[in-house]
């Protein structure tokens, strides 16, 4: 369980940066349930969803450098979130799968000729005695101009996915689960990219990121 409180190259939560992004969660009154929720909360609202904020370079990574950013792929948004539940005492992980998406992917559809993200990350978080899932990756406004309620995390039971939006048409499902992980794997994050969009490296600018 300490590999999962620990801080790392990408989940640094002793710098400055991380520190301020949970100073006001570090309130003994507050239970760590009630932290999981109020650092969810802010981390799923405080960045914007951008699945095209793709990166192959690990410094891109590492959570001091994407708090100081306005938006974030799901997978830099929970290594976000797992670095704030690290510097609060909470044991997190980061948690990645295959999902098919039907919000806000029409470039990449037309880009890979797919809607399928991989690899989607969400956060494994341990709370009162046992692990449940979280997905800070969508904020409230793009949910609600896709007509999909926002997620919801009140630190006690999964909250992964919505699988419809509000007329009842299919939003997202998981197509594959590749496990959890207690640092960001960021060799097969890469391979896994390339593997699944063969395209990718040629879309990539001169710093290693994708622009589209």
């Amino acid at each position: 369980m300490t590999e999962n409180t620990e801080s790392t190259y990408f989940f640094d939560y002793e710098s400055p940066e991380i520190q301020e992004l949970i100073a006001q969660f570090k309130n003994p009154a507050l239970s760590d349930q009630e932290k999981a929720a109020g650092l969810y909360l802010k981390i799923r609202d405080g960045w914007r969803y951008n699945p095209y904020d793709i990166h192959f370079r690990k410094e891109a990574l590492k959570a001091s450098n994407i708090v100081q950013k306005k938006h974030g792929h799901c997978i830099d948004k929970s290594i976000l979130y797992i670095a704030g539940l690290r510097g609060l005492g909470i044991p997190a992980k980061l948690h990645l799968a295959k999902v098919k998406n039907h919000i806000a992917v029409e470039r990449l559809t037309e880009k890979f000729g797919t809607n399928e993200l991989t690899p989607h990350g969400m956060v494994d978080v341990f709370i009162d005695g046992k692990w449940v899932k979280a997905t800070p990756a969508f904020n409230a406004e793009l949910c609600r101009l896709t007509g999909v309620e926002p997620l919801e995390f009140d630190g006690t039971a999964d909250s992964i996915f919505q699988e419809y939006n509000q007329d009842g048409k299919e939003f997202m499902e998981y197509l594959e689960d590749y496990g959890s992980f207690d640092d960001v794997p960021f060799e097969f994050i890469q391979q896994n990219m390339e593997e699944n969009y063969p395209k990718l490296k040629s879309l990539l600018n001169e710093a290693g990121e994708l622009k589209l």
